[in-house]
């Protein structure tokens, strides 16, 4: 399922996340998350696992 929000960015940087986006991915108060550019300079917004070592899996090479 595929769907578009908006949200606006305030004079102090903040914006809310849409309702429709917290509730399918159960988010909530102090969540972290994770912003990235892609190289395409696109923007992604992961939710950080609270775990940290969940948070962690897969950043490291071996």
């Amino acid at each position: 399922m595929s769907f578009a929000v908006r949200s606006t960015i305030t004079s102090r940087g903040q914006t809310v996340i849409p309702a429709p986006i917290r509730e399918r991915f159960s988010l909530g108060p102090s969540q972290r998350l994770e912003w990235t550019v892609d190289s395409d300079g696109s923007i992604r917004v992961v939710p950080v696992d609270p775990s940290p070592v969940k948070a962690f899996r897969g950043m490291g090479s071996v």
